[in-house]
Parts: C-alpha cells; structure tokens; sequence
C-alpha cells in the first residue's frame, strides 16, 4: 500500500439545483478527494489551506477517516474560500455566482515531511503554479502523479498549466475542458493531443455519460451508473479523482489494465456523491454499500457475445 498525498481546496460552498438550495457548507476539491481515497484504507495526507472561521468539527470528520490534516494550514483573521452556483435543470450545467478566493490567494503550500516521498500524488484544481511547487517539493520521484484542472486555468494560466502537465503521469479534465486544451472536437483526437503534452494516461471525464481512459493506441470506457435522482454534482468529478488515486495507491499499480479498475472504482464512488448535497452522502457511506454498487456497474457492462 502507498500514501497518498492530495493537494486542493478545502472550502464553503453554496448551492442551488433543482431540488432545493444549500446555505454554506463543507466543499472543495481536497475534501472530497479525501473522503473518497479514505474508502480503500491507505495512509493519506491533504495540503490546504483554511481561515480561523472554520469549523473544527469539519477539520475532526476528516482526521476521523485517518486523513492527515496537519498540513491543511489554517490562517488566523483569515477566511475560508468560498464558491456559490446554480445547477441548471439538465444537472450539467451550473452558473458560477459568487467566488471568494480569501485565503487560497496568498497560499504556498507545504507538504508535510512525511509525504515528501508519497508514491501517489493527486493535484486538485487549484493555480498550475501551486501545483508545480508541490511536485518540486518531493524528495522521491512518485509513482504516479495525477493532474486535475478545469477551463479557467486554460483562460488565465495556459503556459504555466502546460508546464505541470508535462510533469504528471495522468491528467484527468472533462470533455469540454479536453477540446478546449487540445482544439480538438474529437475526444480521440483531444486525447492524443494532451497525451503529446506530457502524461502517459488521459482520463476525459462525461459526467453522466461516463468515462474516458486513453493510453497510446489503447481506449477504454466505463460508464456512469444509471440513477434515478441527481441532488446535486458538485464534487462528483473530485470524488471521482479520490476514488482513482486511492485504487491506485491502495493497489500499487499503475498498468492500464489497473487503470481501468480505478476508472470503475472512481466512477462507482461518483455516483454516491451526487445522492446528496455537498459531502454528506460521502461522509456517512459503508463499505457494504460501495461493494454493492460495484457489483451493479460490473452487471452493467458485462456481457457475452460470439464472435464468428
């Protein structure tokens, strides 16, 4: 088993979808990395940053999962950072309202001596250049690390974002993000454009459609599961991040054809998270319940065909 060292935001956030309508509550992109890696038992640790008004109990449900939080920095007179949006009725698409970067605008991160040489490495979404000075902080090459970005960074930081990709082992983006970065329509075509930027592995994200890995000449697809009701998606793709990462660094192996099964275990956690609003469906979640599930996304998509 390999530790694992996550690096992202710990935050507020308020949210509103067509089911009802949050006030601030736990959020971001480290969080909910975290509560899904904490699934599969390995020792992990998350660098972050937080303001004095943030609840202790919130810093104690996480260090409850055997996460270690000593690296999550905690600013005095300062404030936790803060997102609010809006969910259109289709789910997938959402409406920024307000963003209160806080703390997270003067944050130099800090990994923690015990994770400097972690064999697993997951970069939330946070400036390319934060995520570029934990790499260079590493006292051993890790085994695997994976990049998680979005579009914003494509507007504002497009060459400092290059230079981390070139860096990682595997990016993971959705499909928007991955025509944006590559100007590629095609996601075959997107892939293999991003692959020449660097990683080894990219994993285009479809929200409810599923998954995307691509490795060289290889493809691979997992779909998301059917559900019948969708509270709320924010987190699902983090979640998503923190299932992968754990499988990996749980298993201690990054072939491809592991890469798939940490493609089904992220996409399986996924589906827990967006059951709920913010983190708590993933907090309160039994390991009965995930290995149920699985076996409904193994039904999913196995099947037996002749081939003449």
């Amino acid at each position: 088993m390999s530790k694992l060292l996550i690096v992202g935001t710990v935050a507020f956030d308020a949210i509103e979808t067509p089911f009802g309508k949050t006030d601030k509550i736990l959020g971001g992109a480290a969080t909910y990395i975290g509560l899904a890696a904490s699934n599969f038992n390995i020792p992990s640790a998350i660098v972050s940053v937080v303001g004095n008004d943030f609840p202790e109990a919130y810093l104690k449900m996480l260090e409850d999962r055997n996460i270690d939080i000593s690296a999550i920095e905690i600013v005095p007179d300062g404030k936790t950072f803060f997102w609010s949006g809006k969910y259109h009725n289709d789910m997938n698409s959402r409406d920024t309202l307000e963003t209160q970067l806080n703390v997270l605008e003067n944050f130099n991160p800090v990994v923690p001596e015990g994770y400097k040489d972690a064999e697993v490495v997951m970069l939330g979404n946070l400036h390319p250049l934060v995520q570029l000075s934990v790499l260079e902080q590493m006292t051993e090459k890790p085994k695997l690390v994976v990049l998680d970005t979005m579009n914003f960074w494509m507007d504002v930081a497009l060459e400092d974002l290059k230079k981390v990709i070139a860096k990682v082992d595997v990016i993971t983006i959705n499909d928007e993000e991955a025509r944006q970065l590559s100007g590629e329509y095609s996601l075959v075509k997107a892939a293999r454009v991003i692959a020449e930027m660097g990683p080894k592995y990219v994993v285009i994200k479809k929200g409810e459609h599923g998954a995307l890995l691509f490795h060289e000449d290889q493809a691979f697809f997992a779909p998301a599961l059917p559900l019948e009701e969708v509270f709320d998606p924010t987190g699902a793709g983090d979640t998503f991040a923190g299932g992968f990462s754990g499988y990996i660094a749980r298993t201690e192996d990054v072939s491809f054809e592991n890469m798939k099964n940490a493609i089904v275990h992220g996409s399986n956690l996924a589906s827990f998270c967006v059951e709920k609003f913010g983190t708590e469906r993933m907090e309160g979640l039994a390991k009965e319940e995930v290995q149920k599930r699985l076996q409904r996304f193994k039904e999913l998509t196995q099947f037996e065909i002749e081939l003449s």
